[in-house]
C-alpha cells in the first residue's frame, strides 16, 4: 500500500490563512504533519486534526525582519523544518500602461522576491539536517502564457520556475526545489474575478476536466512533490490547471466545405 505520511514532519505555508494556502495547510494537517501558517491577520480558526498541530505567526513575507522572526520561531517550536510551501502572493488587476512604478515594485516583491528570502532561510536549516528538505513554490499558469492585466505578477511568477530550476541545481542533493502551476481555483476570492455561482460554473466550463481547482487540489498535489513519491523531482513544474485552455484560433477558425 501506498500512502503519504508526514507524521513526525514540519511544514511551513505562507499565505496559509486562506484560499489556496489554507487548503495546503490542511492537507499537510490530515498527512500528518505540525503546520506552520504564516500571514499578516490571524484567522478566525485554524485548521485542526487530532494529533498533530496547527499554529499561526504573523508575518508580512514582504518585511526581511519578518520573515527573520517567522523562520526562528518555526525553528524554536518544532527544532527542524521540513517542507516550504511559497504560496503567498497576488494580484488585483490593474492596467500595466498607467499604474504606478511603486504598485508594480510591491507586486513583484510579494510574489518573486519574498519567495526568495523565504527559500533562502529554508535552505538554510534544511541543509543542517541529515533528511534535508523540500521547497516548493506555488506559481501561476499567469507565468507561462500573457497575463493581461496582471503582467507583473505574470512575470514575477514566471520567475519563481526559473528561480526553482536553478535553486535545484545550487541546492542539491540535500534540498529538492520544486514549483506548483495552480491555473484557476475556487477560493473566498472567485466572485471578485468569476461573478455569482453561474458565473464560476460557467468559467469552470471552459475548462477540459469540466470545472475550477479547489484549494484542495492544490494541496494534495503539494503533498506530492514534497513527498518522497517525488524523491527523483526536483526544478520541475508541475501543471495544475485541468487540461489547460482551449486555444481560441479553434473558436475563431471557420473550415471550408
Amino acid at each position: 500500500m501506498i500512502s503519504i505520511d508526514f507524521t513526525g514532519k514540519v511544514a511551513l505555508v505562507t499565505g496559509g490563512s486562506r484560499g489556496v494556502g489554507r487548503g495546503i495547510a490542511e492537507r499537510f494537517l490530515a498527512a500528518g504533519a505540525d503546520v506552520v501558517i504564516c500571514g499578516r491577520s490571524e484567522p478566525e480558526a485554524l485548521p485542526k486534526v487530532a494529533h498533530n498541530e496547527a499554529c499561526f505567526v504573523p508575518a508580512d513575507v514582504r518585511e526581511l525582519e519578518q520573515v527573520d522572526r517567522l523562520f526562528a520561531t518555526t525553528l524554536e517550536r518544532f527544532g527542524r523544518l521540513d517542507v516550504l510551501i511559497a504560496n503567498a502572493g497576488g494580484a488585483p488587476a490593474v492596467d500595466a500602461a498607467t499604474v504606478s512604478p511603486r504598485f508594480h515594485e510591491k507586486i513583484i516583491q510579494l510574489n518573486l522576491i519574498a519567495p526568495l528570502h523565504c527559500a533562502q532561510r529554508a535552505n538554510a536549516a534544511m541543509q543542517q539536517q541529515p533528511e534535508g528538505g523540500v521547497i516548493v513554490f506555488v506559481t501561476s499558469v499567469s507565468g507561462m502564457r500573457p497575463s493581461p492585466g496582471t503582467a507583473a505578477y505574470g512575470a514575477a511568477k514566471a520567475g519563481l520556475i526559473s528561480l526553482a530550476q536553478s535553486l535545484a541545481v545550487e541546492w542539491a542533493p540535500k534540498v529538492r526545489v520544486v514549483a506548483a502551476a495552480a491555473g484557476m481555483v475556487r477560493t473566498e476570492q472567485s466572485h471578485l474575478h468569476y461573478g455569482d455561482e453561474a458565473g464560476i460554473a460557467a468559467v469552470g466550463a471552459t475548462v477540459p476536466l469540466g470545472r475550477i481547482a479547489e484549494p484542495s487540489d492544490v494541496g494534495d498535489a503539494c503533498l506530492y512533490l514534497a513527498s518522497p513519491l517525488a524523491r527523483y523531482v526536483s526544478g520541475a513544474t508541475l501543471l495544475l490547471h485541468g487540461g489547460g485552455e482551449k486555444p481560441a484560433f479553434l473558436a475563431a477558425a471557420k473550415p471550408s466545405g
